[in-house]
């Protein structure tokens, strides 16, 4: 059976929250200090992987609120393009 577009078994990211971000991180940082010392270097080195990128992602991420809350935002009264071609046009 094939997935629609926009179902989870679509292979997308998960768009996660500032909050549930910090919470993951938490826990990955929680995680790695938990861990014994026989485990694998290879699951250390993507947990610590995982963690740098979600601090990245945090510190970054009022930076692109401020940018975004700089754009005006459209309104109702906002001129839109016209359409190119109908779409009847397209369906024969």
């Amino acid at each position: 059976m094939r997935a629609f577009h926009g179902q989870f078994s679509d292979n997308q990211p998960i768009r996660r929250s500032p909050a549930e971000k910090q919470k993951q991180l938490r826990d990955l940082k929680e995680t790695l200090a938990s861990m014994k010392s026989h485990t694998a270097p290879a699951l250390r080195e993507s947990v610590r992987k995982r963690i740098l990128q979600l601090e990245a992602e945090l510190t970054a991420a009022p930076a692109l609120k401020s940018a975004a809350e700089k754009q005006p935002a459209r309104g109702a009264d906002a001129t839109r393009r016209p359409r190119t071609r109908i779409r009847s046009d397209y369906l024969g």
